[in-house]
């Protein structure tokens, strides 16, 4: 088995678990998909870690395991409800690390990610989504696919919700703060221990807002088209992040959601074709 082969040749001290497949819609659509590669895969990787004594993990997990909770903020103690395969398939992988944890004293932490937008500001790194699922992908790409004239236009699923605007609202996360929240996570694991924190900024901001900020990070008066709901959307989820602050000393300092889609779209021009090609110059 592969991951066995990589423990078996290298020395490590500790695992952060980020790969999986991520996307809520294509989860209703293939759910054994995300049920294998989230929940079976992360199952693989602890037996490899308990067979090369590897103590140490920092799991991405999502605010997707709540659901749609009857109150806002979300804490770390509002109960795990999900209500499509991701969720669920990601709280079947934080249930099995717990379950795991007692008997080994692994030291854990899990790191419930609110919707994580923005690119690394240095322009080494950014979103690059899988161009078969541009349907199924997140908002940030769509909007930018339709900026760079990949897609005719943007297209809103659900209008009707019970929020201020009909429209989503989420709580989205630059990925530099999320970069920076791994840090201190894996300077404050300790044996025996597991810790759970929300890694959002504390604030719901709607589809709507979103979009108009794209817009503005772009300077492309981006086409919009309002359709129904899509399978597995819940209407609101923004998170209290008071625990990781209070406990890791952590909170999001790039709040500011048109510049955080400036400095992905900036990736975005200089990466037309994802990963796949040298990058562009842009001016």
């Amino acid at each position: 088995m592969q991951v066995n082969k990589i423990f078996a040749e290298n020395a490590f001290d500790a695992v952060m678990h980020f790969a999986a497949v991520a996307y809520v819609g294509e989860s209703t659509i293939d759910p054994l998909r995300y049920y294998h590669n989230i929940t079976s895969n992360t199952l693989t990787v602890l037996e490899a870690m308990a067979a090369h004594g590897v103590k140490k993990l920092i799991y991405s997990s999502t605010c997707a395991t709540y659901g749609e909770p009857a109150q806002m903020p979300i804490t770390e103690e509002t109960p795990q409800v999900p209500i499509n395969p991701y969720g669920k398939a990601k709280k079947m992988a934080e249930d099995i690390i717990q379950d795991f944890s007692r008997k080994s004293n692994m030291a854990v932490m899990l790191l419930r990610y609110f919707n994580v937008i923005g690119s690394d500001p240095e322009g080494r790194l950014g979103e690059a989504p899988r161009p078969e699922l541009r349907e199924h992908g997140r908002i940030s790409g769509a909007c930018f696919d339709a900026a760079r004239g990949i897609i005719s236009g943007l297209k809103v699923k659900g209008t009707d919700y019970n929020t201020h605007d009909g429209t989503c609202i989420r709580d989205y996360i630059d990925v530099t703060d999320l970069v920076d929240a791994h840090v201190k996570a894996l300077a404050n694991v300790h044996p025996g221990e597991v810790r759970v924190y929300n890694v959002g900024t504390g604030k719901g901001r709607s589809v709507k807002e979103f979009v108009e900020a794209c817009k503005a990070a772009t300077g492309v008066n981006i086409t919009v088209e309002y359709l129904g709901r899509r399978p597995g959307d819940y209407a609101e989820v923004y998170s209290d992040p008071s625990k990781i602050y209070r406990e890791l000393n952590w909170s999001a300092k790039y709040t500011n959601l048109k510049e955080s889609l400036t400095v992905a779209w900036k990736w975005q021009k200089a990466h037309p074709n994802g990963y796949g090609s040298p990058p562009v110059a842009v001016i």
